[in-house]
């Protein structure tokens, strides 16, 4: 079998691993396209990637930003995958990890995750998360044996913008003004804030805050795939749900449990595109209010 590159990859090759570079962006990418997009073929579900672009946009981003730490594995001076840390926040976010599929079920997977798990050690990271779908069963065993639990069953959900903002809410663009209100919100939901990536947002245009009663109810990086989310209340949370023109990338990610969440994104048009997991190591704590986590946590 061959990768994207077109050439076989040995089998007998060891595998090493190093820090990433920007130019090392297009070849991940590719990768990271036709990984994700057959194992999604072969458990019939749609990919997550409309195509190689998409990944080759977000590693280029991710392989040039300070705030990630991000490594390749190498198999005969080709490279086979790549892995990130997300080191803008007190926990640390993995992902995506990806492996060419001709070189799958070598190590290289676990060596990927040992180097990112190895970094947040050194850097003392409170802890460690990620978001794993749920078809995919080797993921979930590699996860599970490096230490992560299982922590929230989340649905990936998509739809059309639902258009409908509760009364007595204002829907806006995020100011770095609102960075420490955001960042208190966050603290008492989760116990942990999420200023650098939230930072990164305002910066880029996309976050968006809810007030209602002249203060911050609700804050989000992105009502996106790659977006997270956190509010007071599920109607806190509704409202900059609501208020989204569209929900970028494959879907957002709804955790299950909270079922009165769950329920109006179905009511209000959404529905599941396939079931994820939120896993984690190290510090968690039961969240006190409604979000939605980005898909690396």
């Amino acid at each position: 079998m061959s990768g994207p590159s077109g050439a076989a990859i040995p089998k007998e090759q060891a595998v090493a691993i190093r820090r990433a570079k920007p130019a090392d962006a297009e070849v991940c990418g590719r990768i990271c396209f036709e990984a994700f997009g057959r194992i999604a073929a072969q458990h019939n579900f749609p990919p997550d990637f409309p195509s190689p672009e998409f990944p080759i946009r977000i590693l280029s981003t991710m392989f040039s930003h300070g705030g990630f730490f991000c490594v390749v594995a190498e198999q005969d001076g080709r490279i086979v995958g790549s892995n990130g840390l997300d080191e803008r926040t007190p926990i640390a976010g993995v992902g995506p990890i990806t492996i060419d599929p001709a070189a799958q079920n070598r190590g290289a997977g676990r060596q990927l995750m040992q180097a990112v798990m190895e970094r947040a050690t050194e850097r003392n990271f409170a802890g460690v998360r990620l978001v794993q779908a749920v078809y995919h069963s080797r993921s979930l065993s590699l996860y599970a044996k490096l230490g992560l639990v299982v922590r929230e069953p989340l649905a990936c959900m998509q739809g059309p913008a639902i258009r409908k903002t509760p009364r007595g809410y204002a829907v806006r663009t995020a100011q770095a003004e609102d960075l420490a209100a955001c960042n208190e919100l966050c603290r008492r939901v989760h116990g942990h804030d999420r200023g650098g990536e939230l930072s990164d947002a305002i910066q880029q245009g996309t976050a968006v805050v809810a007030e209602s009663d002249g203060r911050v109810r609700a804050c989000a990086s992105s009502i996106a795939f790659f977006g997270h989310a956190v509010g007071e209340t599920n109607q806190d949370l509704q409202a900059l749900i609501g208020a989204a023109r569209e929900f970028h990338g494959p879907a957002i990610l709804v955790p299950t449990r909270n079922a009165g969440l769950f329920r109006w994104c179905l009511d209000n048009g959404l529905r599941v595109v396939q079931p994820m997991t939120l896993m984690t190591v190290g510090l968690y704590n039961e969240p006190a209010g409604a979000y939605l986590p980005s898909i690396l946590f």
